[in-house]
């Protein structure tokens, strides 16, 4: 049980990426915050990690809320003896040119990956140095965290943002004992992308057998997507790494789609 007496907290963990992070992490015996928007998901994943033999609380938490991510994370170290893992995961994509995004989708998308990120890595810090026994703080990245794309100039933006948040906090949690890491997954078959595979379709004039064939998977060495087992693993491994050896990296799951 590589994660025994450790507390971890996933966001946006009710589906998706979050979901199969919070499965591993509770299978492998940490105490997991399932937090998520829709507090209804987030307590239904929690009794169902629960019901498996793990020990779960569901938080609701909107991630820009400044207010909600502290009483959130207070109320989980509370319950369950400090925050050892942070997964900041929460996010969503809008598709719209520079030229065209409107001000209010910009905002949207920078505060739910960039604001998020900070808010939630802030006050699982100020728990993991109080502490004195360390931590880890994984944010969930991208591909478009090292390169961009067409159409997707806000969500590129913020996962920019989130390598220089990922690096800040390797130098200046390393004297605490606290590391930082960043997951880039390629193409993974979330809701997410299945939303984005028809309206990208639609905006290049291509059927989506052939979006997913020619542009999507293009440039892996395998023409596979991603899974987002593949990305459990990775924040398991992560999470369970011993040391400072491994800190302010961007670790890219994309089957060879970036190699940077």
């Amino acid at each position: 049980m590589k994660l025994t007496g450790k507390v971890a907290v996933v966001t946006g963990a009710a589906s998706g990426l979050g979901a199969a992070i919070a499965r591993a992490y509770a299978n492998e015996g940490a105490r997991v915050g399932v937090a998520d928007l829709d507090a209804a998901a987030a307590e239904a994943m929690a009794a169902e990690l629960r019901a498996a033999g793990g020990e779960a609380m569901g938080l609701g938490m909107d991630v820009t809320s400044e207010a909600q991510v502290t009483q959130g994370i207070d109320a989980l170290a509370a319950k369950f003896g400090g925050i050892d893992i942070l997964v900041s995961n929460a996010g969503f994509q809008h598709l719209d040119s520079i030229a065209d995004v409107s001000f209010d989708n910009w905002k949207r998308i920078l505060a739910v990956h960039l604001d998020g990120g900070f808010l939630t890595t802030r006050a699982c810090l100020r728990h993991m140095y109080a502490q004195g026994r360390g931590g880890t703080v994984i944010l969930m990245g991208s591909i478009h965290s090292k390169e961009a794309s067409v159409s997707k100039g806000p969500y590129v933006v913020a996962k920019h943002g989130l390598l220089g948040l990922c690096r800040t906090v390797a130098k200046e949690g390393a004297a605490h004992g606290v590391r930082a890491n960043l997951i880039c997954p390629g193409f993974v078959r979330t809701p997410l992308v299945e939303k984005q595979i028809p309206e990208l379709a639609a905006r290049m004039g291509l059927s989506e057998a052939k979006l997913i064939s020619d542009v999507i998977l293009r440039t892996t060495v395998d023409g596979e997507f991603t899974t987002v087992g593949d990305i459990a693993e990775v924040a398991l491994f992560l999470a369970a790494f011993p040391s400072a050896a491994l800190t302010g990296q961007s670790i890219n799951v994309s089957h060879g789609w970036n190699m940077g």
